[in-house]
């Protein structure tokens, strides 16, 4: 993938994924919402950062035409791979640019003792993800309007900073086993960033558009307290979304059912050598 490739990875990205929802989309799931004019201004912008720090892990598929119908995207941190985004345009489907694409992308993580992928509903990568020998995990997403009058004041909870960064990676290891490294810089130019730093505990929380948008602590007590506080900062009245909730992070189902958020089950959190990440909750692009 070269950076000129960014608009085109996004259109991409975006019809495969509207796709993967028309399909999998329950009778009374919400309706899907578009990536806003800042949502697509971030997703461009870690994009083209995954191009500057991982261009061998961005792979792009062309037809015979040369038009862009498939990419795959990932980073390594340290000794962990991340699948960051993966899609094949509708038309181009079922003809082996997906499996072509992966294989490329987890050429790039040889030799990581870890990997992480968060995956859609859609059986057919499923199936890619699991021939590739990764363990797939069920996740949860909790949505809807925060009850205002359900909000506790959150104790020790401070907006972060570059100063931070050190924090951040060490609780990074603690909880998914490698730091963020360069994505945490780019993190904090994009979004607030929540911080924990106490002798009982420490974490931080990235806070987008729609909610909390990665959170990671060194236990539950103090990633509650950071949940609590990521929705505390949400939009008054907006709607709010935690995903990517696996069945180790009770504590996140708790606070967003008690914040008067619904669940339900959607998607799954892939991991290849690794059990799933506690008092954690993943980003899209980075996990």
């Amino acid at each position: 993938m070269r950076p000129d490739d960014v608009a085109a990875v996004e259109q991409v990205t975006d019809a495969a994924y509207q796709q993967v929802e028309r399909r999998t989309r329950l009778p009374d799931d919400p309706p899907t919402r578009g990536r806003g004019r800042v949502a697509s201004q971030q997703w461009r912008a870690k994009c083209a950062h995954l191009v500057e720090h991982d261009p061998g892990g961005c792979w792009v598929a062309l037809d015979g035409a040369g038009a862009l119908v498939g990419a795959a995207l990932s980073i390594r941190r340290e000794s962990l791979w991340v699948l960051s985004a993966f899609a094949v345009l509708p038309s181009a489907q079922n003809q082996g640019v997906g499996k072509a694409l992966l294989a490329a992308a987890l050429r790039y993580g040889e030799g990581c003792l870890r990997g992480m992928l968060a995956s859609s509903a859609d059986p057919r990568a499923v199936r890619l993800y699991r021939e590739a020998g990764f363990t797939i995990h069920p996740s949860m997403r909790l949505s809807g309007t925060v009850r205002r009058e359900a909000l506790p004041v959150p104790e020790h909870v401070r907006e972060g900073g570059r100063a931070d960064l050190d924090l951040a990676d060490s609780v990074d290891r603690r909880t998914r086993g490698a730091a963020h490294g360069v994505d945490h810089r780019l993190l904090l130019d994009t979004m607030a960033m929540l911080v924990v730093d106490r002798p009982t505990g420490s974490g931080y929380c990235y806070v987008g558009e729609a909610g909390p948008y990665l959170l990671a602590a060194s236990n539950r007590r103090t990633a509650t307290r950071l949940l609590w506080a990521a929705l505390a900062a949400s939009t008054v009245g907006g709607l709010v979304e935690v995903p990517r909730v696996t069945v180790e992070n009770q504590w996140a189902l708790d606070t967003g059912l008690a914040a008067g958020l619904s669940v339900r089950q959607a998607g799954y959190l892939a991991l290849r050598h690794t059990r799933p990440p506690a008092a954690y909750l993943p980003s899209g692009t980075f996990l």
